[in-house]
């Protein structure tokens, strides 16, 4: 082949490897395994650009090393596919989101195929196929049927919790619960009908109903977790949440919150998201602490971890949803309370705890009784305090906490000093732990220890408190008000109370099928989407009445927290995956994705993972040994200035024929007129004014920061050429003529964009599509460059510009084994020393580089190879046979052609990766600068095993050196071994 044709090349080695199945992997003992996983994306309809595949290409390199390595590697691709876009997309159009979701995988699928990874598609998995859903309900059913026994610190069956109870009642069992469950004794256990002990155990099981204090989305129909809000309103959407109770699936995640946190230290991810993962768990020492309220027989418990600044409370804060609220709430108090009750609901728990600057609250009119001192303690609500974080209420100090401080100030309540080492509480706290304390009953006089433990013993002895640790994580909700999710296999059956009990449906009716329904929205009595499917509901064995099946759906993560064993045996249809694929493959061993991911689906999938263990399904403790957060590649975005709409300046250039400030008679006055300046125009003083907004353009048509204008008004939905005007440095252009000092020209050349560098997204008109790049330069080129741009787990613009050298490279590359007029150029002669450790530098530094993930610096050392080589005008099939294995993971399509073109017959994939000899890497001589007066004026080449005193004497005898030196006398003459010679004259 005379050229490197890389369309051809591409598609004949892609349909190699689908027609001989290279990239199939089954279970091989005889091999050490390798699980390399990329976090599986959720289908989009935009599709991949040029950001996604980093991390995806790094992997790629990473399995097929791996391979040439004698590994046996599992590096499969899947997607997960249930998901709101296209539930919304499904809203709004009608069309079911399974249409919606399957055009969307094809087209990924087709990219994915295009860049040429090797995964095994034979393993591919879709979250929303009922195949893959069956054993995620199987999953749910088997949480709902386990609960946590803190004695055994694991996961246990439900069978032991029976057990227990009908020996010694609820105080045999050490279960994670609610502290405040009912207490029974083994009497009255044993003495209960079987469906009492089954609604009794609802509140031990690690999945449980619960009332919880969620984000709701009216305009969704739907919860939302946390990570799925932002600033007040939902990610997808933009929309408005609110904080509202509702019944809710949860999953009891805080039983695992000590392993959660202990278990990071096991594992190889980086500091920075383990540090996310503990603050998110958040484990503090401290004490419970009951205060009593006033006129009634309640009581507050406050977790704190100052039970120290005990004596310095002067009034106790409830979170606006706490349950109490209400009945604390005077009469005159109420409407005071019910405002700002409403006003909270309508801020996310996010922004409640990032916003400490402002002060708001009301009082509820009632008081608790300090259990210390027997002040009375005024009760406050507030939006600072969250329900779920704790009890839902805090004592507040503030003379030791800034934000109790800011409160007390604000609305004029006591500020007690309580340390004699505290200073100018007058005008802020004084959080110290050191000194004595003072107005603090009991500890006066003590210190921090002594008093902390005289507290807590006083605490535990008198029954009004304990000694405590208490996490910030919560236990997960999972449920959403949506259609397009994992039905929850639950029918409810009332009790003879008439209470609505859940009960999970038959193993054998898995899956519980997600049933067609009209519409995608939320009934209108205000029911889940689900509520509009006919025939709802659940027939169990045995009976002959049918039970209303659970209305609401998984959550987004689901799916997500097990599929990795699925891969491992994703074919099966008898288990979620074989005793024999778990033992064999275990778990990932790399691992790579988004840090955004950290406190969501790689936190859940840690506790499922541990749950499964406990549970004797899986073998491993954490699921992912180590974890890669691949950086972002971001988009380098074109804009102008736009002034807004309402505007009264329109500011023109005064060349000499244009008056400053043309009189708006000149345009349009009964439309809307559009101004937009070039960067040029808007002077440093107006950059930031309120007058103008930044005003993104599609990318293709910008050509070095110049705007094509009339191809922006021709693409635009709003744009004509008489409603709007470009005012540049010169002129302007207007009804598609452009005016200057010269008089009207076709058209401006200097219409300047702004390039800022941001996400890329489509909504920034700057997303580069691979496709594109794939079809103008090919996938090799592509993977190149994309490793190229920089260190993997490191954020960098894109540059399309850049990738033409590596296209060049690739062009430099078949130039080895043939010449510009298609000749073959490969021979069979003995390679020379300089060509071997050529060679061998590359293949030392390459393993290197892949073994730490430094893929940008391997580009790097391929192209000062393939330099070298063409300058040594190598073209011999020993050096170059090798060179094609250890660039193949990189490279794979040109490898594998060229691979085939020397004289081989299966695949390159099928090699063994080279052993680099350290004999070819001795250095024989070494070139040293020669530096006169510390400017390098020569560099000279030496045996390596040459003295210093030879070196001196060849360096003074030496040409060019005596000419520098200019005939001035030698002052001395310095000789660094192997580094440098500076002769100072």
């Amino acid at each position: 082949m005379a050229e490197y044709r890389h369309r051809e090349i591409e598609k004949k080695w892609q349909q190699y490897w689908e027609d001989k199945q290279t990239n199939k992997v089954e279970i091989d003992t005889t091999k050490p395994k390798c699980y390399v996983l990329d976090m599986f994306p959720y289908p989009s309809g935009a599709g991949l650009h040029v950001g996604h595949p980093l991390g995806y290409i790094a992997s790629d390199i990473y399995s097929r090393y791996k391979k040439l390595k004698g590994f046996n590697v599992l590096h499969p691709m899947g997607f997960d596919s249930f998901g709101l876009p296209a539930e919304q997309y499904a809203i709004q159009t009608g069309q079911h989101p399974a249409i919606t979701t399957e055009k969307n995988i094809e087209t990924y699928i087709k990219q994915l195929k295009n860049i040429g990874f090797c995964y095994d598609w034979s393993r591919e998995v879709r979250t929303s196929d009922p195949s893959y859903y069956k054993w995620t309900q199987w999953i749910f059913m088997e949480l709902f049927n386990a609960w946590y026994n803190k004695e055994t610190d694991k996961a246990e069956k439900i069978e032991t919790l029976y057990e227990l109870f009908s020996k010694g009642g609820s105080k045999a069992a050490k279960a994670a619960c609610e502290e405040d469950l009912p207490i029974f004794s083994a009497e009255e256990w044993n003495s209960w009908s079987a469906e009492k002990q089954y609604e009794v155990s609802l509140d031990y099981r690690l999945t449980y109903l619960a009332e919880s204090v969620v984000n709701f989305c009216p305009e969704l129909g739907m919860v939302l977790s946390n990570d799925e809000v932002k600033d007040g309103v939902s990610e997808r959407g933009g929309y408005p949440v609110i904080q509202k109770k509702m019944s809710q699936w949860m999953m009891r995640i805080t039983a695992y919150a000590d392993r959660l946190i202990n278990g990071l230290d096991t594992i190889d991810w980086s500091e920075s998201l383990k540090d996310q993962q503990r603050n998110w768990i958040g484990r503090s020492n401290g004490a419970s602490v009951k205060f009593a309220v006033e006129n009634s027989d309640k009581k507050i418990e406050v977790f704190t971890t100052r039970i120290d600044t005990i004596y310095g409370v002067t009034f106790l804060v409830l979170a606006p949803e706490h349950e109490w609220v209400a009945e604390l709430t005077t009469n005159e108090q109420k409407s005071a309370i019910d405002n700002y009750i409403t006003e909270t609901q309508k801020r996310s728990e996010l922004d409640r705890m990032a916003d400490v600057k402002t002060v708001s609250g009301a009082f509820t009119g009632s008081y608790c009784i300090n259990p210390f001192n027997g002040e009375r303690v005024p009760i406050w609500i507030a939006d600072y305090v969250l329900a779920g974080y704790g009890t839902g209420a805090v004592m507040a100090v503030p003379s030791g906490d800034q934000r109790d401080w800011n409160f007390a100030t604000h609305f004029n309540l006591p500020i007690i000093q309580i340390l004699d080492t505290q200073q100018d509480i007058e005008n802020q706290a004084d959080a110290t732990k050191e000194g004595k304390y003072i107005n603090s009953g009991m500890i006066n006089g003590l210190d921090y220890k002594e008093g902390t433990a005289k507290l807590i013993e006083y605490l535990e002895a008198n029954g009004i408190g304990k000694g405590k640790v208490n996490f910030r994580l919560r236990d997960a909700v999972f449920a959403r008000q949506r259609y397009w999710g994992e039905p929850v296999p639950v029918y409810f059956k009332k009790n003879a109370d008439g209470k609505d009990i859940p009960h999970l449906v038959d193993k054998k009716d898995l899956p519980l099928i997600l049933p067609e329904i009209d519409k995608y929205q939320p009934t209108e009595t205000g029911e889940p989407p689900l509520g509009r499917a006919k025939n709802w509901n659940y027939t169990p064995e045995g009976s002959t009445e049918a039970y209303p099946l659970e209305m609401s759906t998984m959550p987004g993560w689901a799916g997500s927290s097990w599929y990795w064993f699925r891969y491992m045996d994703a074919n099966n249809s008898d288990d979620f995956a074989s005793k024999e694929a778990i033992g064999y493959w275990k778990d990932i061993d790399l691992y790579l994705g988004g840090t955004e991911h950290a406190t969501g689906h790689l936190l859940y999938s840690r506790f499922w993972n541990k749950v499964l263990k406990d549970l004797g399904h899986v073998q491993e403790e954490e699921f992912a040994k180590k974890l890669i957060n691949q950086g972002m590649i971001n988009g380098v975005s074109e804009k102008i200035y736009r002034l807004k709409i309402g505007t009264n300046i329109i500011r023109i250039p005064s060349p000499e024929n244009l008056e400053y400030g043309h009189p708006k008679t000149k345009f349009p006055t009964n439309e809307a007129l559009y101004v937009f300046y070039s960067s040029e125009t808007i002077g440093d003083n107006l950059k930031d004014s309120d007058d103008y907004i930044k005003t993104n353009v599609d990318i293709r048509l910008v050509n070095n920061n110049v705007l094509d204008i009339p191809k922006y008004i021709s693409q635009s939905n709003y744009l004509n050429p008489t409603n709007c005007i470009f005012i540049n440095k010169a002129g302007y252009w207007f009804d598609n003529k452009y005016v200057n000092s010269a008089g009207v020209d076709n058209y401006p050349s200097d219409f300047k964009t702004i390039s800022e560098v941001e996400k890329m997204s489509k909504s920034k008109y700057n997303v580069v599509n691979p496709d594109d790049l794939v079809e103008r330069y090919g996938a090799d080129t592509l993977r190149l460059y994309e490793m190229f741009l920089g260190p993997l787990t490191e954020s960098k613009p894109w540059d399309t510009r850049g990738i033409e050298g590596t296209n060049r490279f690739l062009r430099k590359f078949w130039r080895l084994f043939f010449d510009q007029n298609g000749k073959y150029l490969v021979s069979d002669a003995e390679p020379t020393k300089e060509e071997l450790k050529s060679l061998h530098k590359t293949i030392k530094k390459v393993e290197e580089d892949v073994e730490n993930f430094s893929f940008n610096t391997s580009v790097s050392t391929f192209m000062i190879c393939v330099n070298e080589l063409t300058d040594l005008k190598c073209h011999k099939k020993a050096i170059l046979s090798e060179l094609l294995v250890i660039i193949s993971p990189y490279a794979p399509h040109i490898a594998e052609e060229l691979w085939s073109l020397i004289g081989n017959t299966e695949s390159i994939s099928l090699q063994q990766f080279p052993k680099w000899n350290p004999e070819y890497l001795v250095e024989d001589s070494f070139e040293y600068p020669v530096q006169v007066n510390g400017k390098v004026r020569v560099n000279l080449n030496f045996p390596a095993d040459i003295s210093k005193e030879d070196i001196e004497k060849a360096v003074l005898a030496n040409e060019q050196v005596i000419k520098w030196m200019e005939g001035k006398p030698l002052k001395k003459i310095i000789v660094v071994p192997k580094r440098i010679v500076n002769v100072v004259i």
